[in-house]
């Protein structure tokens, strides 16, 4: 597989879940805003959506959009991280998965586009917190978002709470989140992630 990827974006949560299911893969950057890979390649001709993540599959198929591509890794990686098969546990992590990529990713959308008024990312601090409060509340002691266990979701949660330090979110309001981005940030798998992408 290739997981095309670019430092700190989405394609993160993927990247995480690759290295913690032991998966081989190969990591190829995405320059998002020339839509080139590392090599020049053009990455449109990759993934026609011009986004990351984009997984390469060994037929030869690509396969985009986080939750499709957390879903499918889930499958492969089998043991803790693999989705339920059946009953009301699968349907609980497709909810909080379908949540944070409908809610918390696209809540984030505003601050990305540099014409966005000031007082529209007001407004979009204050929407996110509502969603924040509830993260809070949900994950309480955890220590991961399906209790004990960690999974594609907490690959996913810690990569958009991570944006609140590129859009200036406080998130020491939400102590309860500190605490699990501190747990999930120890994951020698997430730092290795993070290492593989220059942020550490």
């Amino acid at each position: 597989m290739k997981l095309y990827f670019t430092p700190g974006a989405c394609s993160q949560a993927p990247h995480i879940v690759l290295r913690e299911a032991g998966l081989a893969f190969e990591p190829v950057m995405v320059d998002l805003k020339a839509k080139r890979t590392a090599s020049g390649d053009d990455y449109r001709a990759i993934n026609a959506k011009g986004g990351v993540p984009a997984l390469g599959l060994d037929t030869g198929e690509v396969l985009t959009e986080n939750a499709a591509i957390l879903q499918y890794l889930a499958d492969q990686a089998g043991g803790d991280l693999a989705l339920p098969e059946k009953g009301i546990e699968r349907y609980r992590l497709l909810e909080w998965l379908n949540y944070l990529a409908t809610e918390v990713h696209k809540g984030f959308g505003p601050f990305w586009n540099p014409a966005t008024p000031d007082s529209y990312k007001e407004a979009t601090r204050a929407q996110l917190a509502g969603k924040f409060d509830y993260l809070e509340r949900a994950i309480g002691d955890g220590p991961y978002l399906l209790g004990d266990r960690f999974s594609v979701l907490d690959a996913y949660a810690f990569t958009l709470l991570n944006w609140t330090r590129i859009h200036d979110i406080d998130i020491g309001r939400w102590p309860g989140l500190v605490a699990y981005l501190e747990r999930v940030g120890a994951r020698p798998a997430v730092q290795e992630t993070l290492r593989a992408e220059g942020l550490i």
